[in-house]
């Protein structure tokens, strides 16, 4: 049985109907990061099908364990005995699964370029705060983010400094040690690298926007756990008016203020934990339906 039908039926479904039931529920605000998983996971799950189906239509009659063989087969591993067909169908899979790998290595070397660029930067006009934890520059504009990376750094303006107070300045602090500790950095760049390869596509443009939305309320979450939620939102309506940040660089402020802020003030609800158990489950089972999907059981 030629499992593309059900590969490309499945993509369509990840691709094009899941954002929109992802986009209208209200849950995922209440557990940002299960549903950055989530998101994750239909990404993962979207590129897994087209993949597998194009080495399917080459193979029409191999299952997964065959379509493996092939694979070896065409990389001079196993005996020849393929066709033309055949040969296209791996290199169509091939240049899917090069394509993710390139773009993610594209967009994680030039932000780290940039960190470093602006590391320099820091090391010749920044003076590091030992109560603070964090560098202090010389700015106007209230400000604070982070460089992350195997070198991490939080970044605050004299601007934030003198404009906040010490509860204020901690919770922001907090905020961006919550970016470093969840290596968020490479969750973005996994998300523009997936919406570079799939330009276009519903999920990719979606992904791109809510990934960094979702990032940001996580980071939140990890600062109300030490500071109340008054303190946290008075500090981000003051950071508000920061400008740009950095390439590279992850802010306690930017235009997702207001979604946030409206989140910190609004009653705290959690989503009912037997939603997030099916989220989770989601989350662990959409990756893997399309290997099911070419290797249905009772075939071998």
């Amino acid at each position: 049985m030629n499992a593309a039908p059900a590969l490309l039926g499945y993509a369509a479904a990840v691709g094009w109907v899941a954002p929109r039931v992802m986009l209208r529920s209200s849950w995922p605000h209440r557990s940002p990061v299960l549903a950055a998983s989530v998101w994750t996971a239909f990404a993962a799950s979207f590129s897994l099908c087209i993949a597998l189906a194009a080495l399917h239509l080459a193979t029409p009659d191999a299952h997964l364990h065959g379509i493996l063989y092939s694979c070896g087969v065409a990389l001079g591993i196993a005996r020849p005995g393929m066709g033309t067909v055949q040969h296209l169908g791996v290199a169509a899979s091939a240049v899917v699964a090069g394509a993710h790998v390139l773009s993610f290595a594209f967009h994680a070397v030039r932000a780290r370029g940039a960190r470093n660029g602006h590391r320099r930067v820091l090391d010749k006009v920044g003076r590091p705060s030992a109560r603070l934890r964090a560098t202090v520059i010389e700015h106007g504009t209230p400000a604070a983010y982070c460089l992350p990376g195997r070198r991490p750094r939080i970044v605050l303006s004299t601007g934030a400094v003198e404009l906040l107070s010490g509860a204020e300045l901690d919770a922001v602090v907090e905020h961006e040690r919550a970016h470093i500790a969840g290596r968020h950095h490479l969750v973005l760049v996994a998300a523009q690298s997936f919406a570079t390869v799939c330009r276009g596509l519903p999920l990719a443009r979606h992904l791109r926007e809510q990934i960094p939305l979702l990032l940001e309320m996580a980071a939140d979450d990890r600062a109300l756990r030490r500071y109340p939620h008054g303190v946290l939102a008075a500090a981000m309506l003051e950071m508000a008016s920061g400008g740009a940040v950095p390439r590279g660089t992850l802010a306690a402020g930017g235009p997702t203020v207001l979604v946030r802020l409206r989140r910190i003030l609004a009653p705290a609800r959690r989503a009912h934990p037997a939603l997030r158990a099916a989220m989770a489950t989601t989350a662990v089972m959409t990756p893997l339906l399309p290997l099911l999907l070419a290797c249905p059981p009772g075939l071998g």
